[in-house]
């Protein structure tokens, strides 16, 4: 999930210095996930452009705050977020994208000076706290997540979770919000908690509102 010892995955320790950055509202980027994106507007597929014929990596930032705008016209974005590596694309008609990113790591972002056509960041890779959490405490994680599936199982027959074998406590909670967690800015939320056990309860605890809020009908599943 992070950097063994502190040091960055040498697949995307050459773009730290000056890692692009896509904006978006509702997207969070985990380690360990991936997350398929269309690239359709003009600066984003100049960036795209770039990083593919370098290193390949680029953060996936929230939108925090559209109404506010700097100097360039740019909204506010969260000082963390998730680095990625492009593992697969697809160049598209008229200069479009559709790219598959493999979440590597947590970063704190310092935004750089703007350099057109898009925003880059100095990042810094932010290791998560011991992975030591009670066994007691994985279960319950685990099951509810297994409950929130049953529930998008009888909307959505086939609805399959998918995690690795033998997976560390962090990794399961990553997971299981960007599979499970619904809303965005909890997902946000999620991934700048760095004390796993905190992290692992707070999804833990995520789910079983959602299926508590679905189970009286108040959420709508489509």
């Amino acid at each position: 999930m992070n950097a063994p010892g502190g040091h960055e995955p040498p697949d995307i320790a050459g773009a730290l210095g000056a890692l692009p950055l896509f904006p978006l509202p509702n997207a969070v980027l985990f380690p360990g996930a991936f997350l398929p994106l269309h690239v359709f507007e003009p600066r984003y597929r100049a960036m795209v452009k770039d990083v593919l014929q370098g290193h390949r990596a680029l953060a996936v930032v929230m939108i925090t705050d559209e109404a506010h705008r700097d100097e360039h016209g740019h909204p506010g974005i969260a000082e963390m977020a998730g680095v990625g590596v492009i593992v697969d694309h697809v160049e598209l008609p008229g200069g479009r994208y559709d790219i598959l990113l493999r979440g590597r790591a947590r970063v704190r972002l310092r935004e750089l000076q703007f350099d057109p056509p898009y925003r880059r960041a100095d990042a810094q890779i932010v290791n998560a706290s011991s992975e030591d959490v009670p066994p007691t405490e994985v279960m319950a994680l685990m099951s509810s997540a297994s409950a929130f599936v049953a529930v998008l199982d009888k909307a959505h027959r086939g609805f399959e979770l998918r995690l690795p074998n033998n997976a560390a406590p962090g990794t399961l909670a990553d997971l299981c919000a960007h599979q499970l967690v619904i809303d965005a800015r909890e997902r946000q939320v999620i991934l700048e908690t760095m004390d796993v056990r905190t992290r692992v309860r707070r999804v833990a605890e995520a789910l079983v509102v959602q299926r508590l809020a679905f189970g009286s009908g108040d959420r709508d599943l489509n």
